[in-house]
């Protein structure tokens, strides 16, 4: 039998595994997206990358987890949930992760990349009501275990799409002034782009993350942009 192209021969199986959170935020029928630095020129939803607490780190280190330390500041990535377990470990890391245990739920790790990027694309004074928002579920997507091409590992996603729950004016007001700001060119760190604008990936000369596309379905539209390194 010959082996997988994704892997070298004599290579032990590894799954790289990346469980993030992903804001959907409308206005009529556009989706609020904030500009990546992992990836400049490129606008995905706001959130990221799930994290978790140290209690977890003895269980991640039991199962052979290897974080990933690719990206600056590296101090961002502390406690991703984001790097290579081996092959065998990965049923007991879907249990550990399905628990819930000692690992941020879906609002805590929205609420902490909001107030991280809400400064990072130049929308101040909002950090103040984040800790009042509620959301609630759209949708969760998981790709893999896959083959990645050129790659000498499998790769195992998760992305849990939220939208706001439109319950107080801590979530009105978020949702009008990130509106206001995609749409005010001294702004442009925000855009606001359509379900056409993210099929195609490109919106003027602003390229759209390819995860946007769970803002409207299960299926992915189009392969991984590479981040900065």
């Amino acid at each position: 039998m010959k082996p997988s192209p994704a892997f070298s021969p004599g290579r032990p199986d590894r799954v790289r595994i990346s469980f993030s959170v992903l804001l959907r935020l409308a206005e009529d029928d556009r989706f609020v997206l904030f500009d990546a630095p992992k990836r400049p020129g490129a606008f995905g939803p706001p959130g990221g990358v799930v994290k978790y607490f140290p209690p977890a780190g003895r269980i991640l280190d039991s199962l052979g987890f290897q974080p990933e330390r690719t990206g600056s500041p590296h101090r961002k990535l502390k406690a991703d949930l984001r790097g290579i377990l081996p092959g065998g470990a990965l049923r007991r890391f879907r249990t550990w992760f399905a628990s819930g245990s000692y690992r941020e739920t879906a609002d805590e790790c929205l609420r902490r990349e909001l107030r991280e990027e809400l400064a990072e694309v130049g929308v101040h004074g909002l950090d103040r009501v984040v800790s009042e928002l509620r959301f609630t579920a759209v949708r969760t997507v998981r790709e893999g275990p896959h083959h990645v091409p050129g790659k000498n590992y499998r790769q195992l996603r998760g992305f849990d799409v939220r939208e706001l729950a439109m319950t107080n004016s801590a979530a009105r007001r978020l949702n009008r002034e990130l509106v206001d700001a995609a749409e005010d060119n001294a702004c442009p760190g925000v855009l606001l782009a359509g379900p056409d604008d993210i099929a195609h990936g490109r919106l003027d000369r602003a390229l759209i993350a390819p995860q946007s596309a769970f803002l409207l379905g299960p299926a992915r539209l189009s392969p991984d942009l590479p981040p900065l390194r």
